[in-house]
């Protein structure tokens, strides 16, 4: 006799679901970005209940599941649905343009879990401090996660002082990570290992720029109600390491 199988109803999914957890990779709380997928969305009380400590180990254990190829079943019409008539994200993240680095996919999170500036090379400026301030200040988000990420083509592109119309400019913001890059090897674009510790450096040099000239993130930061941090994102292993 083939086994029964109970499909359970979208907004019961969380506690139909409960008992396939992965082992190992529990998130500290029962709710939040960790199960967003299960009670449709993350509502403002479980979003303001969180730490900004917790919200960067919900993440950290959402990217274990998406390297490890066991992200949670997600409803995705579900989701949109939900987050229509309001958003409480936890997080905001900018990352580079890649196609290969959504945040929502590389650590398993859903529609109205984080907000999201992209811009090759991961770079700063005054429109990606306002949209932070935003996120921050105005709609709660609790964590600001500047991601590099491993073979960038921003930093190749930066390294080797690439002209070409408006990317110029991006390039020149980048260029001073390549300065600031201290390597004894080959210190060129086809040498992985430095384009990769430029990325670094880069991510590093954007952490202080936003320390530096947003007084109202640093302001933020200071009180505890969020935190600042940098992360690379390895595209060979899927995995996120914090710098």
């Amino acid at each position: 006799m083939a086994a029964r199988t109970t499909v359970c109803p979208s907004r019961r999914r969380f506690i139909c679901s409960s008992s396939a957890a992965v082992a190992g990779l529990a998130a500290p709380a029962t709710f939040g970005l960790d199960s967003v997928a299960y009670a449709n969305q993350l509502t403002k009380e479980q979003r303001d209940s969180l730490t900004p400590d917790e919200i960067i180990k919900l993440m950290m254990a959402g990217n274990e599941r998406f390297a490890t190829g066991v992200q949670k079943p997600r409803d995705f019409l579900t989701e949109q649905q939900a987050t229509a008539a309001g958003q409480y994200p936890a997080a905001v993240a900018l990352t580079c343009v890649d196609s290969r680095v959504p945040v929502e996919v590389i650590c398993d999170l859903g529609i109205g879990d984080t907000f999201n500036a992209r811009i090759a090379g991961n770079v700063v400026n005054e429109d990606i401090l306002g949209s932070m301030e935003f996120a921050c200040k105005v709609s709660g988000a609790k964590l600001v996660v500047v991601m590099g990420h491993t073979a960038c083509g921003a930093i190749k592109g930066a390294i080797d002082n690439v002209v070409l119309g408006n990317l110029t400019g991006l390039m020149t913001k980048i260029q001073p990570a390549v300065l600031e890059t201290k390597f004894q090897g080959d210190r060129a674009s086809d040498n992985a290992e430095f384009v990769d510790l430029v990325a670094r450096t880069n991510v590093g040099m954007a952490i202080k720029q936003i320390r530096e000239q947003s007084q109202v993130l640093t302001e933020l930061e200071k009180t505890g109600a969020i935190k600042i941090i940098g992360s690379m994102y390895d595209l060979g292993t899927a995995r996120i390491t914090l710098t």
